[in-house]
């Protein structure tokens, strides 16, 4: 299935693309999430969802596939594995980017395969359930950008501070390729609380009797 989301940061493109090429930098913008390890441009994670006192973790491996500045437009391969077996999904996630004056306008296309229990709902919640990840993404980030800015003052220095984002990640990622994968120690995320992103979608689309199932479902999971 195909997801597109779009968003807009308040930054110029340049410093949009050094941000949202660095994996670390923005992995504690992403609800539920935690990156453990990068190997050049491979990353491993792990995503932590929850449904009341139940919750489901997904080990995960993502590559950029295309990085191409000139065009300002990104290709990431992902794929993720229950923990307890019960499903996988696997996506392949584009991002392209258009300068908007000192704005950055960002479209993702997301093709998603899902396969267990959770693909039984559909297109229709997954991509309400998208649309509100992203858009707590967007806040988190927004957030962390404007909590950088703030350090720096003048154009001059901003044009520094971005030059030395991209000369710095630059470095680490020649570095990393040089020494191998490199483990990251992030804090635990708190997980997803899908009765409280996906509540009211799966209620509208199928009435209370689907946040029941839900629950059943990652009961299941959870037994075996």
């Amino acid at each position: 299935m195909e997801l597109k989301n779009e968003f807009r940061v308040g930054v110029p493109i340049e410093q949009a693309w050094a941000t949202l090429t660095d994996v670390e930098y923005i992995a504690p913008c992403m609800p539920g999430a935690k990156l453990t390890e990068i190997d050049g441009e491979e990353f491993k994670g792990q995503v932590k969802i929850k449904v009341g006192p139940i919750t489901a973790q997904y080990n995960g491996v993502a590559k950029f596939t295309e990085k191409d500045e000139s065009r300002h437009r990104l290709v990431l391969d992902a794929s993720g594995r229950d923990s307890r077996g019960a499903g996988n999904a696997a996506a392949e996630v584009t991002a392209e980017m258009t300068a908007d004056g000192d704005e950055t306008h960002i479209v993702i296309t997301t093709e998603l395969k899902v396969t267990g229990k959770v693909a039984q709902f559909g297109r229709g919640v997954m991509a309400d359930v998208s649309e509100k990840l992203i858009g707590q993404f967007v806040e988190s980030l927004e957030q962390k950008l404007l909590e950088s800015a703030a350090t720096v003052t003048g154009a001059d220095e901003d044009s520094e501070m971005t030059a030395s984002q991209e000369t710095d990640s630059q470095d680490d990622a020649s570095a990393q390729e040089n020494s191998g994968p490199r483990k990251i120690d992030m804090p635990e995320p708190e997980p997803v609380d899908l009765l409280d992103t996906a509540g009211a979608p799966l209620l509208k689309r199928f009435g209370p009797l689907a946040i029941v199932a839900l629950l059943l479902i990652l009961l299941r999971r959870r037994k075996r």
